[in-house]
C-alpha cells in the first residue's frame, strides 16, 4: 500500500462521527504517536498541513509491533529529539510514548473538564480537515500571539460576528479551551458583534454538548434588537475552582466595556461583519477567517449536527494555532 493509501486509511481511523472521544489512554498507538510527533517533531511533520502525509508515515512506521525505531520516525523527528525520548535502546514502545506525553501535559490542561480535554483531544486528530485559506488565517494569529506573548500577562483576541450570538461565541470559548489545553491560560478569547442580539439557545446547547457548563446568572443585558431578551450566561470549561476558565458572556458589541479596548487581535468570523468593519478600533490584527453561519439550518433535522460541525471547525483551527504557539514558545506551565 502506497503512503498517500495509508494516510487515507489512518485518517478514516482517526475520524468517527457522532462517537464519544475515548479516555486517552484508549486511543491506540497512532493517536499516541501522532500527539508525540505534534509535541517534539520536526516543524514540518507538526505543521496542520501535514498532518495527512504525517498520519501515513506513522501508520507505516508503527508496523505490526507498535513500536517507533529511528528508520521509522526519519523525516518526523530529529534524531537527537528522538535517542533523547527513546534511552540507550533505540526504541520507543507505547508504555514510553504515554509517560513522554504524560510529562508534557501543563497544569491548565489538567484543570480542564474532562469531557472537554477529551473532546479537544479528539479534534487534535484531524487537522488535515482545515482548509488552506483558515490555514494561513490561524498562522497569522499565531505569529502574533509568539510576538506578543509574555507569561503571565494576559494576551487578549476578540473574536467578531455580525450577531454575536453564534459563530463568534464557539470561536471564543472553543479559542480559551485550545489556549488551556496547550498551556497558555492567559490567552484570553473573547466575543463581540457589529449588531448584538442574544446568545442563542443553539449555541448553548452545542457547547453544552461538550461538558462545558454554560448557566444563566439571572442578569439581563442590554437588548440589542428590543424584542429579543439577552440573558447573561456563565461559561465554565475548567473544573471547579478554576476561576481562571471561565467568562461571562452575553451578545454585545466588539467594543463593549467587558471586552478588550486596545492591543489585541481580532478574528473577523463572518462575512458580514468582515466587509462591513474592515477597521476594528483598538486592534493590533485584524484577521480574516469567515465561516458558514449555522443559523442557516435552523429548525431542520440537521440542525444539532451542524452546530457542532461549525464548533468543531473553529475548535479545530484554533487548537492548531495554539499548538503552533507551544511549540515555537516552549511550554510554560508543565506540572513538573
Amino acid at each position: 500500500m502506497k503512503l498517500p493509501q495509508l494516510a487515507a486509511c489512518a485518517a478514516l481511523i482517526l475520524a468517527s462521527p457522532g462517537a464519544s472521544p475515548p479516555a486517552n489512554d484508549d486511543v491506540g498507538p497512532l493517536v499516541q504517536t501522532l500527539w508525540l510527533v505534534q509535541r517534539h517533531g520536526t516543524a514540518a511533520a507538526a505543521d496542520p498541513s501535514n498532518d495527512l502525509r504525517t498520519k501515513g508515515s506513522l501508520y507505516k512506521a508503527l508496523g505490526k509491533n507498535g513500536i517507533l525505531s529511528p528508520a521509522g520516525v526519519k523525516g518526523l523527528m530529529d534524531p537527537s529529539t528522538f535517542s533523547k525520548l527513546a534511552g540507550p535502546d533505540e526504541r520507543l514502545d507505547l508504555s514510553e510514548i504515554r509517560q513522554a506525553l504524560e510529562a508534557d501535559i501543563p497544569d491548565s490542561r489538567r484543570r480542564l473538564i474532562p469531557s472537554v480535554t477529551a473532546h479537544a483531544a479528539l479534534l487534535t486528530t484531524s487537522f488535515d480537515r482545515i482548509d488552506e485559506p483558515h490555514r494561513a488565517a490561524g498562522g497569522r494569529l499565531a505569529e502574533w500571539i509568539v510576538k506578543n506573548y509574555k507569561p503571565g500577562k494576559p494576551l487578549h483576541v476578540t473574536v467578531i460576528c455580525t450577531g454575536n450570538s453564534r459563530r463568534s461565541i464557539l470561536g471564543a470559548t472553543m479559542g480559551n479551551i485550545a489556549a488551556a489545553y496547550y498551556g497558555f491560560p492567559e490567552v484570553r478569547f473573547h466575543s463581540g458583534g457589529t449588531a448584538p442580539t442574544a446568545f442563542n439557545t443553539r449555541t448553548v446547547a452545542s457547547l453544552r454538548d461538550l461538558g462545558i457548563e454554560v448557566e444563566p446568572t439571572g442578569d439581563d443585558a442590554p437588548r440589542g434588537e428590543p424584542a429579543t431578551a439577552n440573558p447573561v450566561y456563565r461559561v465554565r470549561w475548567g473544573q471547579a475552582g478554576s476561576t481562571d476558565l471561565e467568562t461571562i458572556e452575553f451578545s454585545k458589541m466588539y467594543q463593549d466595556k467587558c471586552n478588550p479596548q486596545e492591543g489585541f487581535a481580532a478574528l473577523m468570523v463572518c462575512g458580514e461583519a468582515d466587509a462591513g468593519c474592515p477597521f476594528v478600533k483598538g486592534a493590533s490584527l485584524r484577521v480574516s477567517m469567515p465561516y458558514l453561519d449555522p443559523k442557516i439550518y435552523d429548525d431542520g433535522s440537521y440542525e444539532t449536527l451542524k452546530y457542532a460541525e461549525r464548533r468543531d471547525d473553529l475548535g479545530r483551527l484554533m487548537l492548531s494555532v495554539m499548538m503552533n504557539v507551544r511549540n515555537r514558545l516552549g511550554q510554560p506551565n508543565p506540572t513538573h
